[in-house]
């Protein structure tokens, strides 16, 4: 993957400029051979350009995590494609930004909300007791998606993070998961089916299952 010139070339890859271009460069070389200590060092050398740029478009605080995990799981599948690899953290910063602008796009179109005056919008084929039902309908369903969603915080950081990892579009490979996570291929199942379990208890619990 041939890199092109960027907004962010210019920008130095931590606030203080500490990470050099070289370092990245040899860095990568290294996590593309599996070397984890240097997987790490990119983790903790460019975290900072990517917070940056995810902070700059002022994304809720559950957007913002999202985006810098997408951000990094997408460096992670093209870790081994890049060619120019010392220009690495301007393409994990244009990611960044291009995964915060689909973020706002999306909620342009679309805005949860559990207001009865926008939920009860005219129907003019529609009965007043039609009306209502449907009113009370989309109440109930914007409750139960917000309990999912707020369970689903609850499992913690590394439930979170496999989970969303495992339904994202294209499904990732479980090698890649690996490279992203830093967690045995093996034991990406079980932890996987431990998750799902906790979050159908809690669901359970909670009687939205």
């Amino acid at each position: 993957m041939t890199l092109t010139r960027t907004a962010y070339d210019g920008v130095p890859y931590t606030r203080g400029g500490g990470v050099e271009r070289a370092t990245v460069g040899a860095l990568l070389k290294s996590a593309v051979e599996g070397d984890q200590d240097a997987w790490r060092g990119l983790v903790d050398g460019l975290s900072p350009l990517v917070w940056s740029v995810v902070r700059g478009h002022r994304l809720s605080e559950a957007d913002a995590h999202e985006v810098y995990q997408i951000a990094w799981f997408r460096f992670a599948q093209n870790l081994g494609r890049i060619r120019e690899p010392e220009k690495a953290g301007s393409w994990l910063a244009a990611t960044a930004r291009h995964e915060c602008l689909k973020v706002l796009r999306a909620q342009r179109r679309w805005t949860p909300t559990d207001d009865p005056q926008v939920l009860d919008r005219p129907c003019d084929s529609c009965s007043p007791e039609q009306k209502v039902l449907e009113s009370e309908e989309e109440a109930e369903r914007a409750d139960r998606h917000r309990t999912v969603w707020e369970e689903f915080d609850a499992l913690g950081d590394r439930c979170r993070q496999l989970l969303r990892l495992i339904i994202a579009q294209p499904p990732p490979s479980y090698r890649e998961v690996s490279v992203a996570l830093g967690i045995a291929v093996g034991s990406i199942g079980p932890i996987r089916q431990r998750c799902l379990r906790r979050l159908r208890k809690r669901l359970t619990d909670r009687g939205v299952l």
